[in-house]
């Protein structure tokens, strides 16, 4: 497995869960106004920044179980928040989105 620097691993998990959050919040904003064709396609851009940073995260594990240290720094437990938070806001905006879509006679 390739040696990625953890800094650069943090940076990325906290932009990837960034891009995740805002394609999240479109796609409710288009479900909101009964563009559901559209907000499908936001859900699979959230899904697909959120799985970038997952792999992030597992780069991170393997590298430090395979042996190689590194600080816990704030900016590593921002990282960590940042990712938690944004995984459960997506989840719950999921949830509201198919309400949205009950209730518009969309499912």
């Amino acid at each position: 497995m390739e040696m990625i620097v953890a800094d650069q691993i943090i940076m990325g998990l906290i932009l990837d869960a960034g891009d995740a959050k805002q394609h999240i919040y479109q796609a409710l904003s288009l479900a909101k106004d009964g563009k559901f064709s559209e907000c499908d396609e936001q859900i699979e851009l959230a899904d697909k920044a959120l799985l970038e940073a997952h792999n992030l995260q597992t780069k991170f594990l393997a590298q430090e179980a395979g042996g190689t240290k590194t600080e816990i720094t704030a900016l590593f437990v921002h990282s960590q928040d940042h990712l938690m938070t944004s995984i459960t806001e997506i989840n719950l905006i999921k949830e509201i989105i198919d309400l949205r879509r009950e209730l518009q006679g969309e499912k």
